[in-house]
């Protein structure tokens, strides 16, 4: 079989810039990835290898960066990275689609956006869901999108305050043995967080609205016997619930109200013989309409790329462990 080549054109100067990256790195990358190679030669990319689809496939690709570049994103390796990823689990990748979706602009005017289909599936299931259940691993998103869009609700008007809440298990103590008032207390169980809103409000703008109510921080047990109206409400690690925590939280939800509960069930911290209400729940809230489970995988993890290794080679530890 002889070489296949595609030839694409690519406007000059800022464009060029914008696509291919510091060194070409965006270019180098696609052809470790794939037996193609790619070159630019002014204003032409040509994509050449022995594989008539694989050709296809990665000039498909740099198609949707080019005219992303063209309106002005510049082109990073962690979204070519990711988008390769997308190719190899779905067989297909919705660049545009990803890097036109704004979530939240942060503090310092940085757009967030979904960077995996599985986050852009979270979001829009927030956006038509009265409740939504994200479970997934470490570095998925699952918290900082969840407040993100809690940002963006607040700013837009579409809700009056944002709630977070998270049980106080982690470290097998109750808070009545930690030091200090009931948001000393509580703090280093909300720390993560606490640095998402950080970067999307400023600590000074996020200061001004824990002091007014606008955001409320709360321990789970805290939470019986209200009903918040009107709210963003943020259960992080639900995992560490009990199915009576699980529906108590569940049941405080208000009118005009939204709930994200997020947790990860390979990260249980309970007593040992306790069920999670995570777990639990899934069994029970299947199936009714305004409640969406979205399930996030290795393919979602958009931190450093050792740690989706990482979360791959312990999901084949726990598959070998499993019992047959």
């Amino acid at each position: 079989m002889g070489s296949q080549s595609r030839h694409i054109p690519v406007d000059g100067g800022e464009v060029v810039a914008r696509l291919v990256g510091p060194g070409d790195e965006n270019l180098r990358a696609l052809e470790e990835r794939y037996p193609v190679s790619v070159v630019l030669r002014g204003s032409e990319l040509t994509v050449q290898g022995p594989d008539g689809e694989v050709v296809e496939l990665v000039s498909d690709l740099l198609v949707q960066f080019v005219a992303v570049a063209r309106r002005g994103h510049r082109v990073t390796l962690p979204e070519v990275k990711l988008a390769m990823n997308a190719l190899a689990d779905g067989g297909r990748a919705d660049v545009a689609g990803l890097l036109e979706e704004v979530t939240c602009i942060t503090a310092r005017g940085k757009a967030v956006r979904p960077k995996t289909a599985g986050q852009k599936r979270y979001i829009e299931a927030i956006g038509r869901n009265d409740i939504v259940f994200s479970i997934g691993p470490a570095g998925t998103g699952k918290t900082y999108l969840a407040v993100a869009v809690a940002v963006a609700a607040l700013k837009a008007g579409h809700v009056n305050r944002v709630v977070l809440v998270r049980p106080a298990v982690e470290a097998g103590e109750s808070l009545g043995f930690l030091p200090g008032d009931l948001q000393e207390k509580v703090a280093p169980y909300l720390r993560p967080l606490y640095d998402a809103f950080y970067e999307l409000l400023s600590p000074e703008r996020f200061a001004r609205y824990v002091e007014k109510g606008v955001i409320e921080i709360a321990p789970l047990a805290y939470m019986r016997g209200r009903t918040l109206n009107d709210s963003f409400i943020i259960l992080d690690e639900a995992q560490n619930t009990t199915p009576e925590q699980m529906k108590m939280f569940l049941t405080r939800l208000g009118f005009g109200s939204k709930a994200v509960v997020t947790g990860d069930v390979t990260q249980i911290d309970l007593p040992s013989g306790k069920d999670s209400g995570l777990k639990v729940v899934q069994h029970v809230l299947g199936g009714i309409e305004g409640i969406e489970f979205v399930t996030l995988g290795h393919r979602d993890v958009v931190r450093h790329e050792i740690v989706q290794k990482i979360v791959q080679a312990y999901d084949r530890y726990e598959e070998q462990r499993r019992p047959q």
